[in-house]
């Protein structure tokens, strides 16, 4: 059986504001970010404030800088993702008639 859903055209979908597509491209670039060592000996991912000088923002805490830096990867491929969608509907596959 299909079942058939209804849904909203690209263009009737919420669309983030000009900040918020500044800051994620700002977030998309890995150089914006950086690995702290805490005294614990663990290890701290920050990524440089946008919009406010000179102000890291910490995100997360890891046990090893290899683990941080792929966290730090995980977290500029989601906002590469984010900004590409903003594009729009991406064509997967197409069928001859």
């Amino acid at each position: 059986m299909t079942l058939f859903y209804q849904t909203h055209s690209w263009g009737s979908q919420p669309q983030p504001d000009q900040q918020t597509i500044e800051f994620w491209s700002h977030l998309a670039d890995k150089s914006n970010w950086r690995i702290v060592e805490l005294s614990n000996g663990y290890y701290q991912t920050e990524y440089l404030h946008p919009f406010i000088e000179d102000r890291w923002n910490d995100v997360t805490r890891r046990e090893s800088i290899e683990s941080a830096e792929r966290a730090i990867d995980a977290s500029v491929d989601h906002y590469v993702k984010k900004i590409d969608f903003l594009k729009g509907p991406k064509v997967v596959k197409t069928f001859e008639k």
